[in-house]
């Protein structure tokens, strides 16, 4: 095949692309118009966010993380995110290393030491300076760094992947509420949803590279004095390394992230194992194992803990800060995995984006927090502690000074905050532009350009009004509005899983009664044998149909009307179909089809069939309401014949969960088109066609990822033929 060399044109959804756009000039002009004014303004919504919003954030992420260990505990986890034929596209390893590089690695080289001497030395209860203050202190950092922010990455990460890759819905925010509001995701409110993702992407990206560009100029300056550490060296610095970003943005996915990710983690892991090798070995082992067991033990007092009778500022400064940062954070971390992990299952997603960075993340601490707490308490370097007070980015620096090769460990450092800051802006100029783009993943070069520059302007501009103040208060006000969307996520995810287990219980249960129907008597096999090697004409199918098919729904109608609900069944000749329709007043109709659909024959197939049989494929969509039993099965019937032996044809069913599309009469309002079949999506004549089946879903590639290319194939997961017409007769009580 010849590469497709066409660039690829302009993809920008504008009800989502110009808003964003509107609102981030207008904040960089504000506030470079007057830096003061804006300080001002950002010191007062902080104060604001955190006095009446406190309580939200912590019962929010709370919920986050019962919610995303329930659904991995649950039978549900053994859904894959994607096809269930779907293999993970990256190896554990390069996995790991990208979730570590796109979530928190800047933060770990920035408050590693700061954090865990800044609440030893100011804890927010008890006396400073003391082991019970040492103790608390890496208690602290274990809560804001654990299982609690990758609860918040975790499930923005998993409603994406899951609604995206499974059911071919784009991979955008909007798509987490498909079942909540059906096809208005493509109208304002998922225009919305888009617009808060893509600023708390762009005010989380800028707090990251905000701190990181500190860190960079402290550790700068102390390998070179003569580097003074101001604003000006920094938007320096900031515009050289988002020069970098563009060129790794350029380079795209595999070759740009993964490649730097690697690096990161190979650099950290060297930089890890120094310090725990010549700091002090024994103390990091036991402190481990101590503040992880703490941690654990004192998990949920701390998720719940708001200082509310104290009534400090600790809380708003530190918990509140990192969730919120975490929150608005959440949709770019969330999509670059989500985009990372096609074909893994839910349990895989949820204990590899969970656990393992969590894991690393204490040893992280561990070595460096405690090696600088074993510094101060036990060989005397109290001076650690005013140094770190004065400037929080020169801590990991300071730590070096007290330990051997500290120039060779600070300029790693350095190199590693280079390329966290250049890989953080990549990941997150490629997500922000997916979601400006409508989640399409095909887009041109120059769009992500636009995005990764627009990063380093507002990183750039919130330094200038007011530093590590203003990061914060952009940080915890985006995160406001993205929080209630992640708790409506939540609520889609579940209703959607609810359906696919119904779905599956009565596929399961109908398959169990085929096979025990099939099996009641001896000789059957032969008539089985029979079956797999015959192929019913469309004469003898429709005459199957007119009979017992129709005649299974006519009792279906009247066991419906003896318990209340009115039902009609419907006689489409002209399209070949049959459909059973129930009417209830003030909700949804069920309706359930059965319609022909011709494919290839194999090889093996005789000219003759003594027989009649059958087969369908059947998809459940969501047109159940509260407090009504009703589902909608679509059914679709496959049929073939020995003069149509190389035809193939393509019915566009119903989309996945359509609360819209299934109101009054049958009608799919998802716009499909269905391409002609190709290479790639023929049956050849070797093939079993009661293996295969190929629908035409819309939004979905022929990988089964999703795109917008119209009349683009989708692999279903394999079938196995039912005899149609106990299928229909016993479907709508196992569904209903």
């Amino acid at each position: 095949m010849v590469p497709d060399k066409t660039l690829p044109k302009a993809v920008i959804l504008v009800p989502v692309f110009v808003p964003a756009v509107v609102v981030t000039l207008l904040l960089v002009i504000g506030t470079i118009s007057n830096p003061e004014l804006a300080g001002e303004v950002f010191s007062a919504s902080l104060a604001f966010i955190t006095t009446n919003f406190g309580w939200f954030y912590m019962l929010a992420v709370a919920f986050f993380l019962v919610f995303i260990v329930g659904i991995a505990l649950t039978r549900w986890g053994s859904i894959k995110l994607g096809p269930d034929h779907a293999e993970p596209q990256y190896s554990f390893p390069a996995w790991f290393a990208m979730l570590f590089s796109a979530g928190y690695g800047i933060a770990l080289l920035f408050f590693g030491v700061a954090e865990p001497v800044l609440h030893y030395s100011t804890p927010p209860v008890g006396a400073p300076e003391t082991v019970d203050a040492a103790k608390q202190a890496m208690q602290i950092a274990f809560f804001h760094w654990g299982f609690h922010i990758w609860a918040i990455y975790g499930l923005t990460g998993l409603v994406l992947a899951y609604f995206s890759f499974r059911h071919g819905l784009p991979l955008s925010m909007r798509s987490a509420l498909y079942p909540l509001i059906g096809e208005r995701i493509h109208g304002p409110i998922g225009h919305t949803v888009d617009i808060f993702a893509i600023l708390g992407t762009l005010f989380g990206i800028a707090t990251t590279l905000g701190l990181s560009v500190t860190q960079i100029n402290a550790g700068m300056n102390y390998l070179w004095p003569q580097i003074p550490v101001n604003i000006g060296v920094q938007i320096i610095a900031i515009a050289l390394i988002t020069l970098m970003a563009i060129v790794s943005v350029v380079a795209g996915l595999d070759k740009g992230v993964k490649n730097l990710s690697l690096l990161n983690m190979i650099l950290a892991i060297a930089l890890m194992l120094f310090v725990f090798t010549v700091g002090p070995t024994i103390f990091i082992l036991e402190t481990f194992l101590q503040n992880t067991g703490s941690y654990l033990n004192n998990i949920i007092e701390r998720t719940f803990n708001l200082q509310a009778y104290s009534r400090s500022d600790w809380i708003g400064n530190w918990t509140l800060f990192i969730f919120g940062w975490t929150i608005a954070w959440s949709p770019f971390v969330g999509l670059f995995i989500a985009k990372i992990s096609r074909g893994r299952t839910i349990r895989q997603f949820v204990f590899g984006v969970m656990f393992v960075p969590t894991i690393f993340t204490f040893l992280w601490f561990s070595i460096f927090g405690d090696t600088a707490l074993h510094l101060i308490m036990v060989e005397g370097y109290s001076s650690l502690i005013s140094e770190v007070q004065a400037d929080h980015a020169i801590a990991l620096f300071k730590l070096f000074e007290r330990l051997p090769l500290t120039a060779i460990a600070s300029f790693i450092a350095v190199l590693l905050i280079i390329t966290f800051f250049v890989t953080s802006s990549d990941s997150g100029s490629l997500v922000i532009d997916s979601l400006a783009a409508g989640g399409a993943t095909h887009t041109p070069v120059w769009q992500r350009v636009f995005w990764a520059s627009s990063e380093g302007a507002v990183a750039a501009t919130l330094l200038l009004a007011g530093g590590l103040g203003a990061l914060q208060t952009m940080t915890i006000a985006s995160a406001l509005p993205f929080a209630v969307v992640m708790l409506l996520s939540a609520l889609g995810m579940w209703r959607a899983l609810v359906i696919e287990g119904h779905h599956e219980v009565s596929l399961q249960s109908h398959m169990q009664g085929s096979r025990l129907a099939s099996n009641a008597g001896p000789g059957l096999w032969k008539k089985r044998l029979a079956g797999l090697v015959n192929f019913p004409s469309r004469e003898e199918v429709e005459g199957f149909m007119s009979t017992a098919v129709l005649k299974g729904m006519r009792r279906v109608q009247r066991a419906l009307a003896e318990q209340g609900w009115p039902a009609e069944v419907h006689v489409d000749e002209q399209n070949s179909r049959l459909y059973l329709e129930v009417i209830k007043e003030d909700q949804l109709d069920f309706i359930y089809e059965i319609r022909l659909l011709s494919y290839a024959m194999p090889a093996f197939a005789l000219s003759e069939s003594p027989m009649t049989r059958t087969s369908t494929t059947a998809r459940k969509s969501s047109c159940a309401v509260a407090g009504s039993p009703m589902t909608s099965m679509v059914t679709t019937r496959r049929t073939s014949s020995a003069t149509s032996s190389t035809s193939s044809r393509s019915t566009c069913t119903s989309c996945i969960f359509p609360p819209a599309a299934c109101r009054g009469k049958w009608k799919s309002t998802t716009k499909c088109s269905a391409a002609k079949p190709t290479k790639r999506n023929r049956l050849s004549s070797s093939e079993t066609p009661h293996a295969h089946s190929r629908t035409a879903v819309p939004g979905t590639g022929a990988d089964g990822t999703s795109g917008s290319d119209e009349g683009r194939w989708a692999l279903l997961e394999p079938t196995k033929p039912v005899n149609s017409a106990f299928f229909a007769l016993g479907a709508c009580p196992g569904a209903c």
